[in-house]
């Protein structure tokens, strides 16, 4: 029976570009901007990578269809580099690939690049995809907003809360996040705001006002990964290995019939549940140190505090607003600003999730450094809440 690979990969370093506007990069210029911090950071000869993983989702704005971006840019010993992309969960998926590579013994020292340019396109949410079946037969008049807005009547609806109370729960989300990105140089928005200003901010898709949704930008992130019997050789002391990486797609039961009620996502629940398993997790509400979620939109970070099993059934708007997930809460989420103050340059947001806990396992972080965090999860969730895929990734401290 299959265990997983708990403990078989370290992450031997990371790094990650500054996300935004970035007129005055291409995606070679971001990807070098974090590789050049992961070699750094593991302190290794880039000779050494064997084989490498690309995550990128839009290639009709970024890159091309293949791998030679990352090869070329990088100037990669003329290995093995896969160009992979699974919607907005494409960076973990990179990092899927890597590190299932070492875990089989594929390899010695993979690496994980994720990279996405969407500010050059002119589009003020996500771009369209070239036109095909998927487009014009599944998606007709389909928004991202108003998929999720959804998601958010429906969670009210549920549990019998009053959408005002909904509202402010968001809104406090918002808040919460815009808090964390004042304290980090790297996020793309930095500006403090108020929960009075999210709330009468301009309306997107009701219930979701501007402050609501995650913004377009430009990013990339990176990771090199290894055995832990090679890093410590490598003289690697404190050691960040994987405890879990697992992905759930959408199988279409959603859409098939009544039986989803619309107001959680079930890919989540289902990954969540392989992922505590792998890593050994008990009770994630008084294991996990922080969280980095797929707050793409506030109200889609409220409902994954429940389908994470973080909060109990139609509390996470109480358990928010209380402060449960704030900076210096029970279990801080989005410490670093998340997708809502990053942007969400679909291939690296993943990635990027991940940096955060490895930094912040590390005790890296500066002036947002929790105090002695051991284990960390991230979440990407891909798609519209009827159709997507979920993968989350578990991180801890290595005992030597």
């Amino acid at each position: 029976m299959a265990h997983g690979i708990r403990d078989k990969v370290a992450i031997l370093g990371m790094g990650c570009s500054r996300f935004g506007e970035r007129w005055d990069a291409g995606p070679d210029d971001l990807m070098v901007e974090a590789f050049k911090e992961a070699l750094a950071d593991a302190g290794l000869e880039r000779d050494r990578i064997e084989a490498a993983w690309l995550g990128v989702f839009y290639q009709e704005q970024s890159t091309s269809k293949s791998g030679l971006p990352l090869s070329m840019a990088l100037r990669l010993p003329n290995v093995p580099v896969t160009r992979v992309e699974n919607l907005c969960a494409t960076g973990t998926e990179a990092l899927r690939g890597a590190a299932y590579a070492v875990a089989a013994g594929a390899c010695d020292v993979a690496l994980a690049m994720g990279v996405e340019k969407l500010k050059d396109t002119g589009f003020a949410g996500l771009p369209e995809r070239t036109k095909g079946t998927f487009e014009d037969l599944w998606q007709p008049g389909f928004t991202p907003p108003g998929a999720f807005a959804q998601l958010g009547a429906a969670y009210a609806a549920k549990h019998g809360l009053p959408m005002d109370e909904l509202k402010r729960a968001m809104a406090h989300v918002s808040w919460k996040s815009h808090e964390n990105a004042a304290l980090n140089p790297k996020a793309h928005l930095r500006n403090r705001i108020t929960v009075e200003q999210a709330l009468n901010a301009p309306m997107v898709a009701y219930p979701l006002g501007t402050y609501d949704c995650c913004g377009v930008s430009d990013g990339a992130a990176c990771a090199i990964v290894t055995t832990p019997e090679i890093a410590r050789s490598l003289g690697k002391r404190d050691l960040v290995t994987i405890k879990a990486l697992q992905l759930a797609p959408s199988n279409g039961v959603e859409m098939g019939h009544a039986s989803w009620d619309g107001a959680h996502t079930p890919t989540t629940r289902i990954a969540a549940a392989k992922a505590y398993a792998e890593a050994g997790v008990q009770d994630p509400r008084a294991e996990l140190s922080l969280i980095e979620v797929h707050d793409c939109f506030s109200i889609t970070e409220l409902v994954l505090m429940e389908d994470l099993g973080l909060s109990e059934p139609g509390r996470a708007a109480f358990d928010v607003r209380d402060g449960r997930y704030d900076r210096d809460g029970a279990i801080p989420c989005q410490v670093d600003g998340g997708l809502k103050c990053f942007g969400h340059p679909v291939g690296a947001s993943g990635l990027r999730m991940v940096y955060e806990v490895y930094t912040q396992l590390l005790g890296r972080a500066g002036a947002r450094q929790l105090s002695s965090p051991t284990l960390g999860l991230t979440h990407n969730l891909g798609g519209i809440p009827n159709r997507n895929v979920a993968s989350i990734s578990i991180l801890g401290l290595h005992a030597a």
